[in-house]
């Protein structure tokens, strides 16, 4: 027996007593740091890795997490990655209709700051934190009460992996709550330029969730149940430090954050993308329930592949809202030239990126695989999901960028629309390619419509790039 096993909650207890020191410490060193960046001045290149370069990291970070994360629930077995996998769906159909506030919010803090209108930003900061509360407690509620017949809508019929994935949903809403409002404070950071304070914050999160995930699944035994425990305690420590570091951005007052006009504002520039994500979760749910027909080893399988995945999202993902972010500073400047310029250096790097993930799943496909679970059939499923999703690499990173770019021109509906009728192929794709080929038909389904949709979004920002003037002021 070692000592985690012996000691679960002595060690927890000097855990945390140790983690609120280092965070005191951390505070009394940082105070009101967050301030405006602006990004309409300097290098191109230097502007846009500053920003990309901690989203980057802070995908690391979460990708190493998940790595950790189903290490420990895969540990349990693989009924265990089926229920997490399952409830994750929805999990995920959370941060999809969170979306709308964050994009929206996003898009307005970085125009106005570019505007030179800090009054008006936090304004909008303070609208986004009362819908943030609404959708927030309204969305864990939710989960609480309609879970299991969330659950049940998958078919499983497994009452193990039901029961199971129930519990993870039960620790999931009150985590959400949390995390809709980090979300939306990391966006907004970045819109300010100051993607480094988040990723400080995104570390510390990150760590104390790694630490934690053992002590609760194991020394405690409460087994997925504490996997997403140890997400809630991270999250409430992430919300602490974004309102404490984030200052006079994040004061709340009632009677400013109630103006129908900003939530009008937000809602209009965000619904579309929200709405192209829970399609997408929606679709990924369908899609669930004609994977499980061909057993719990292929719902684990696209759980662990879609963990893999993630890898991709470390540097795309981060060049996605650094170009959102510099664009829409710069665009409310009406810098032009200067959007052009950032876009061809965020899609030159991002597809460098795109062929060295495409390598590393064609060939480490089962290597990777086997990290997280041993039982055979299932390492084989997830190989076979990584070498087909790895030919549409290269079209999700372009896809990535140039939705940064029409975020950051306020038009996020162009790539959210084009989102919506390729995802949304998917499903009629999937029924029909998994009669000849099986599961590895539903696997091309998700492949081809992303290279649809990385080959027509292409298209479209050179045809919307050709309309931008320059106008220097």
């Amino acid at each position: 027996m070692n000592i985690v096993e012996k000691y679960p909650s002595y060690l927890l207890t000097v855990l945390l007593k140790s983690i609120k020191i280092h965070i005191d410490n951390y505070l009394c060193e940082m105070g009101d740091i967050v301030k405006k960046v602006d990004l309409t001045k300097g290098s191109v290149v230097r502007v846009l890795l500053a920003l990309a370069i901690p989203i980057m990291g802070s995908s690391l970070l979460q990708f190493a997490y998940n790595i950790v994360d189903m290490f420990w629930v895969g540990g349990l077995g693989k009924d265990a990655v089926a229920s997490v996998g399952s409830s994750s769906f929805f999990v995920g159909l959370g941060y999809a209709i969170n979306a709308c506030i964050v994009i929206g919010t996003g898009i307005k803090v970085a125009y106005s700051i570019g505007e030179n209108k800090e009054i008006e930003a936090k304004e909008y900061i303070q609208t986004s934190m009362l819908l943030n509360l609404l959708l927030g407690g309204m969305y864990a509620l939710f989960l609480v009460f309609v879970g299991p017949y969330l659950i049940g809508f998958l078919g499983i019929g497994d009452q193990v992996i039901e029961k199971q994935a129930y519990g993870y949903l039960l620790g999931s809403a009150p985590m959400l709550f949390f995390a809709f409002f980090n979300a939306t404070f990391s966006r907004i950071f970045s819109s300010l330029g100051q993607t480094k304070s988040a990723l400080q914050i995104s570390i510390v999160g990150i760590v104390l969730n790694m630490i934690l995930d053992p002590i609760f699944i194991y020394s405690f035994k409460w087994g997925v149940l504490g996997a997403a425990l140890a997400t809630l305690v991270a999250q409430m420590i992430m919300f602490f430090l974004y309102m404490k570091i984030g200052g006079k951005w994040f004061e709340f007052h009632w009677k400013k954050a109630f103006h129908s006009e900003r939530i009008k504002a937000i809602v209009n520039l965000g619904w579309a993308v929200a709405f192209q994500r829970i399609l997408f979760t929606l679709i990924n749910i369908l899609l669930a329930k004609l994977i499980a027909k061909f057993g719990p080893e292929a719902i684990a399988a696209q759980k662990i592949g879609l963990q893999i995945e993630s890898v991709t999202y470390m540097v795309t993902g981060g060049l996605n809202g650094a170009v959102a972010s510099f664009t829409g500073q710069n665009y409310g400047a009406h810098y032009y030239k200067r959007i052009k310029k950032g876009y061809q250096v965020a899609i030159g790097l991002s597809i460098s990126y795109a062929v060295l993930t495409t390598t590393l799943f064609m060939i480490f496909a089962i290597p990777m695989a086997n990290i997280f679970v041993k039982d055979a059939t299932t390492i084989q499923m997830t190989s076979v999901y990584l070498q087909i999703i790895a030919y549409s690499q290269l079209f999700n990173a372009i896809e990535m960028v140039s939705n940064g770019w029409f975020t950051g021109i306020q038009k996020p509906q162009i790539p959210a629309t084009i989102s919506i009728l390729f995802t949304a192929l998917r499903l009629p794709m999937a029924w029909l390619l998994v009669i000849p080929l099986g599961l590895e038909g539903i696997w091309w389904s998700i492949s081809i419509s992303t290279l649809l949709k990385g080959s027509i979004l292409y298209f479209c920002y050179k045809h919307y790039q050709g309309k931008l003037k320059e106008q220097e002021i």
